[in-house]
């Protein structure tokens, strides 16, 4: 498995999310990983850290060209909670912090390497994110400010692990009188 090829793919994958979305400083992108799925094993089933922190890298260095927070979802042991850094915490209010740590079998080998990564990370049950990118059918849809669109991206894939995008925007009200910020859709 080459790890470098994994890191540019997640790369390619983010940055075109964050245009697509046109994510700005502050803003939150949630990111779900199966490392299993990205070496070809079943999710939760072939945990790699390599895998996870390749990908870790290349999110995170498209996150930041944006100035956007990372929110590594962990996996369903501990209720897909989200790790992310505790200045996103304060400047975005997404959240109230819980207290775990991810491990590679108890939160997911990505989760882990956001935790190990990250500055000044925190554990939260839940957020309301500006875009999300899915490695790995993680269904990170929960962690999404609605309303959720589907975004096509180039990067199909990171490894064996198939990607799906979204953005958000806001909700449509008012009915047909309404007029709407075209800026917004």
């Amino acid at each position: 498995m080459d790890f470098l090829e994994i890191e540019q793919a997640a790369y390619e994958a983010a940055h075109e999310l964050c245009a697509a979305a046109g994510l700005a400083e502050g803003q939150v992108l949630v990111v779900g990983c199966s490392s299993s799925e990205i070496v070809g094993g079943r999710i939760g089933k072939a945990s790699s850290p390599e895998a996870a922190e390749a990908v870790y890298r290349g999110v995170s260095r498209a996150a930041a060209e944006v100035g956007a927070y990372i929110a590594a979802q962990c996996c369903e042991h501990l209720n897909r909670a989200i790790i992310i850094e505790r200045e996103a915490l304060r400047r975005a209010a997404v959240g109230e912090i819980v207290n775990a740590v991810p491990q590679i079998h108890a939160g997911g080998s990505f989760a882990a390497a956001a935790y190990r990564a990250m500055s000044d990370p925190v554990a939260v049950e839940e957020i309301r994110a500006d875009a999300g990118l899915d490695i790995g059918s993680t269904l990170i849809g929960m962690h999404l400010k609605r309303v959720a669109v589907p975004v096509r991206l180039g990067v199909r894939s990171v490894g064996e692990a198939p990607v799906t995008a979204a953005r958000v925007r806001p909700k449509f009200i008012g009915g047909s009188r309404a007029v709407y910020d075209e800026k917004l859709m």
